[in-house]
C-alpha cells in the first residue's frame, strides 16, 4: 500500500515501513506526526484519488532525526570583469518514518 502526500509545499509518494526526508518540521525527535493532506492511496488494485485531497485520509509517521543536507555550491561569475562570488547553502531537514496509511 501507498499513498501521496503534501507536506512542505511537496508531494511525496511512500509506503509503510519507508523512510524520507522532508522540510524542517517544528516536531520533537520521537513524537509521532499526522498528515492529513493525502492526495492519493492505492493498495495494488484499488486507487483511491481525492479531489483535491481525500477525507477522513491520513498518513501517520514518527519523527526519526532533524538535521542539514549537504552543502550546495552557488558560484556567480561574471567573465570579463573580475568578478566571481562563491556561496553556499545547507538546508534543515526532517527524517520521519512512516508507521500508517489509513484510507
Amino acid at each position: 500500500m501507498h499513498a501521496v502526500f503534501v507536506s512542505g509545499g511537496k508531494q511525496h509518494r511512500v509506503q509503510v515501513g519507508e523512510s524520507i526526508k522532508l522540510e524542517k518540521l517544528e516536531v520533537e525527535t520521537g513524537a509521532s506526526i499526522d498528515f492529513d493532506r493525502v492526495l492519493l492511496v492505492s493498495d495494488g488494485q484499488d486507487v483511491k484519488i481525492g479531489e483535491p485531497e481525500l477525507k477522513g485520509a491520513k498518513v501517520t509517521a514518527e519523527v526519526v532525526a532533524h538535521g542539514r543536507h549537504k552543502k550546495v555550491s552557488i558560484i556567480k561569475f561574471k567573465r570579463r570583469k573580475h568578478h566571481m562570488k562563491r556561496m553556499g547553502h545547507r538546508q534543515w531537514f526532517t527524517e520521519v518514518k512512516i508507521t500508517g496509511i489509513n484510507a
